[in-house]
């Protein structure tokens, strides 16, 4: 059933994409707005942790209380259920139209339209950019979300949660990321984020690794973790750095440099210099990150066939 959950909710994202200002996302954007200011105190990393858990718990074990009384009904009821829950927490078409759109502008030598693009996806100047930085941002953006709309939703939802895991894992992250985001306007606002950026690090830490692992096995597998061990040998404090050290040997691109902009919930990042493998980003290379992106997206599928199989002959 989990496969064919997934499977469905794959085909129903590519029929019709799910808006970012759709009736769940405008809840949720209320509901976490308002325990920010509920609970928002100077400090107080218990107060911090009492917020994130009056967010986050309701979805979780909501979703989680109606999949098993729909399953005691009927299972039926339960799939159907699941494919909607998938559905709500991807967000593969919410990202991949600005990634098309960027590499279309740039196929036809339109710089300009290019800047104005990725100025829209990820709030960084892009002004006087250059190709190669356009390209870049483009690549470690793609990879970071790529992970965070599907392959780190996917892992949560194979663990026994089931579609509450999808659920965490979704509200988690918008948490780490929303949060943070008003921790930049409101000073007093950094303990929510601080404590929410932690708890998302905690839940994607496997998953992050595990999609790293996923684009070295697809991509070019030594170069992938070469650059991996790199990362290994300092000290991390995102998740994101594995990610785009992977993605960067896999795709033979240099995706991290000196003028790299930090991530929108990336407020461990590390003080010492980045480290990357690979030549410098052509236009090119956007064409192979697609490819890159299907395989990995091909990798699961199989793996998850084969553990559906298993189970079922078990």
């Amino acid at each position: 059933m989990t496969f064919f959950s997934i499977l469905f909710a794959l085909i129903l994202e590519q029929v019709r994409a799910l808006s970012l200002q759709n009736p769940v996302s405008t809840l949720l954007r209320h509901h976490a707005t308002l325990v920010k200011h509920s609970f928002d105190a100077e400090g107080a990393i218990k107060r911090s942790a009492l917020a994130w858990l009056a967010v986050v718990l309701p979805w979780a074990l909501g979703v989680g209380l109606v999949y098993y009384v729909l399953y005691r009904i009927h299972f039926v009821f339960a799939f159907a259920w699941n494919i909607v829950v998938v559905y709500f927490t991807l967000g593969f078409r919410q990202f991949s139209h600005y990634f098309t759109d960027i590499k279309f502008a740039l196929n036809n030598h339109d710089i300009l339209r290019a800047r104005e693009i990725l100025n829209q996806w990820t709030g960084i100047d892009t002004s006087a950019m250059p190709v190669s930085e356009i390209v870049r941002h483009t690549l470690s953006h793609a990879v970071i979300a790529s992970h965070r709309h599907v392959f780190g939703v996917f892992f949560w939802f194979l663990v026994p949660f089931g579609p509450a895991g999808a659920v965490l894992y979704r509200v988690a992250e918008y948490l780490a990321r929303l949060w943070s985001e008003s921790s930049t306007v409101h000073q007093r606002h950094a303990p929510l984020a601080r404590f929410a950026q932690q708890a998302f690090f905690i839940l994607d830490w496997i998953p992050a690794r595990l999609t790293a692992l996923g684009f070295a096995i697809v991509g070019n597998f030594e170069d992938a973790l070469y650059a991996w061990r790199k990362e290994v040998r300092r000290p991390i404090d995102t998740n994101d750095e594995i990610l785009l050290a992977a993605g960067s040997g896999a795709l033979g691109a240099r995706l991290k440099g000196p003028h790299a902009e930090p991530s929108s919930i990336d407020l461990l990042a590390s003080d010492e210099p980045p480290m990357s493998v690979g030549m410098d980003c052509t236009p090119a290379m956007l064409q192979s990150a697609i490819g890159l992106g299907w395989r990995a997206m091909v990798l699961w599928m199989v793996l998850l066939v084969m553990l559906t199989i298993a189970v079922w002959l078990g």
